[in-house]
């Protein structure tokens, strides 16, 4: 159920990199326009981020830096073009997404109708001290996208009534159209083999190497099978060297950084594995691969605890071996039937919680909420 009337929602994102709020955001904001609200957008031009966001139908605030090492200068000159245009635009919420933008968000803001809201990506983002904690209590709504940050939260003194836990976001429609992955599996010559796959940026504490390593202890019984690093990153070269050193460069496959053909790479898979959950800890790799019908083995980190329904829509490793790993791989394999029937299941899921418009109008209700606190202390 919409709102009586149609907000104007300014959303401020730090950052410039197709990673961690990026997408997150863009799913947003168009979740909230489709519902019939006004979203403005700030971020750090001149990149990927940016790109997508036009790509979106969503022109970025001309004249912000954002830069969070900055000069004063420039950061005095987005406080006054912040506070511009909440004034001029008639903006109802300030939603941050990062340190920098949330503290510019609550200068712009000032004494002003305007309710101020926070999304933590992840929990490293939830500081536990001075002046923070200052902060977060001066913030009409604080959004978690895991149960994991949720908690920290509460650590770091947020009153419950303005803390919110809210899930992931994916774009369903993307990832149910494709050929079934029959491209990728020519492309890479899989064949029918067993095949297994991660989409995560190769960078360290992503949970490569645990990943690799319990897949080799799958081939003494299924030598056919394949797995697909899919992404870019500084710890390419040394993973590298790792399936080298464990003699398994031939089954273990780097497709690069895929964009437009990644709902075929997901569709391509047997089984999707994830096992860090990166800078964006609503774990997006795993919600699109829900959405394309691919059963989830995952570690119990970032949101994945809660997204994947352990024995339903995949399952969930416990612990940090590799013969665990090993194990809830080799459990998908050896029952393709039982991997379908998941792979089915976790779509249906994604359908039904993790779609635009469910995400934008919880959101929603947040920022109703906010408002109205807002109203409340102001007079």
């Amino acid at each position: 159920m919409s709102p009586t009337r149609p907000l104007t929602v300014l959303h401020l994102v730090a950052n410039r990199w197709w990673t961690g709020s990026a997408e997150p955001v863009i799913r947003l904001l168009t979740g909230l326009r489709a519902r019939g609200h006004r979203v403005l957008l700030g971020l750090i031009a001149g990149d990927r981020f940016e790109q997508k966001a036009r790509e979106a139908g969503l022109a970025p605030l001309a004249g912000l830096s954002l830069e969070v090492r900055g000069n004063p200068l420039r950061a005095l000159a987005d406080l006054r073009r912040v506070r511009a245009t909440v004034r001029a635009e008639g903006v109802d919420v300030i939603h941050t997404h990062h340190s920098h933008d949330h503290w510019l968000g609550w200068l712009a803001r000032g004494g002003g109708p305007a309710a101020l809201v926070r999304t933590f990506h992840n929990a490293r983002a939830v500081r536990l001290g001075w002046p923070s904690t200052a902060l977060y209590r001066r913030t009409d709504a604080l959004i978690a996208v895991s149960r994991e940050i949720e908690e920290r939260g509460r650590r770091a003194g947020i009153p419950a009534d303005r803390l919110a836990r809210v899930e992931g976001v994916v774009d369903l429609g993307r990832f149910d159209t494709a050929d079934g992955g029959a491209a990728i599996r020519k492309e890479f010559d899989l064949g029918g083999a067993p095949v297994l796959g991660c989409v995560a940026r190769l960078a360290p504490r992503r949970g490569h190497e645990l990943l690799i390593r319990g897949f080799r202890l799958l081939l003494a019984e299924y030598p056919g099978a394949r797995l697909l690093l899919v992404g870019k990153g500084e710890a390419r070269a040394r993973l590298e060297a790792l399936v080298t050193e464990l003699g398994v460069a031939r089954e273990v496959l780097f497709t690069g950084y895929r964009d437009a053909d990644l709902p075929g790479v997901l569709q391509a898979l047997d089984a999707f594995a994830l096992m860090g959950a990166g800078s964006d800890e609503s774990c997006r790799a795993a919600l699109e691969a829900m959405a394309a019908g691919r059963p989830v083995v995952g570690r119990r980190v970032g949101a994945l605890p809660e997204t994947v329904l352990h024995g339903v829509t995949g399952l969930l490793v416990d612990d940090d071996q590799p013969e665990s790993v090993a194990a809830a791989l080799r459990a998908l394999i050896a029952e393709p039937a039982r991997a379908v029937a998941m792979g089915r299941a976790g779509k249906e899921r994604a359908r039904a919680l993790y779609g635009s418009d469910v995400h934008a109008a919880r959101v929603e209700e947040i920022y109703e909420s906010a408002l109205r606190l807002r109203t409340g202390e102001r007079r």
